[in-house]
């Protein structure tokens, strides 16, 4: 059977955890799921990570170690274009062990969005990955391209959210 590709994307709330909602449900029928994060990590370890480590099901959670430019405006983007890469590759080289029935690259789309993954490289993932592979992209501002090439492409749309409107910070358990 054809492995898909989904993308959640858009400004509003629950890319994230859609995708972590999908690995789930896979990994509760048996699939072999890897839930690979970027750009998420100086803030604490996470509800996704601390659940793929505590259940017993079969998810690998990779939770790399750069952190989103908005979240650390010091950061040397050059640098940590360099790193995004790098962790894009082991990515990569582990979706062609192909060991794994569904992969979600969490806040890739960001990558290419904010200039730290080329697209060209996302692009040639989408075209090469191994045909039964099911592969969940997430990501504020998913490129048209790769929108093209999607199977599923969810947009989350923010109407309200409580830290614009009332300051309310990232909640535990709710926002990570």
């Amino acid at each position: 059977m054809r492995g898909m590709i989904h993308v959640y994307t858009g400004n509003g709330k629950g890319k994230t955890t859609a995708a972590f909602g999908l690995a789930t449900r896979a990994a509760g029928h048996g699939k072999r799921v890897l839930f690979a994060q970027f750009l998420k990590g100086g803030r604490g370890e996470s509800g996704e990570v601390r659940a793929g480590h505590a259940s017993s099901l079969k998810m690998t959670v990779i939770r790399f170690a750069e952190v989103h430019p908005r979240f650390d405006p010091t950061v040397d983007r050059e640098e940590l274009a360099r790193k995004v890469q790098a962790d894009f590759g082991q990515v990569w080289q582990e979706i062609f062990k192909d060991t794994y029935d569904l992969v979600v690259l969490d806040e890739v789309d960001n990558c290419v969005s904010q200039g730290l993954l080329p697209l060209q490289r996302l692009l040639d993932l989408l075209e090469e990955k191994p045909e039964r592979l099911e592969l969940v992209l997430t990501g504020r501002g998913a490129d048209p391209r790769v929108i093209e090439k999607a199977d599923y492409v969810t947009e989350m749309r923010k109407i309200k959210h409580p830290a614009e409107t009332e300051g309310t910070p990232a909640r535990k358990g709710i926002e990570f």
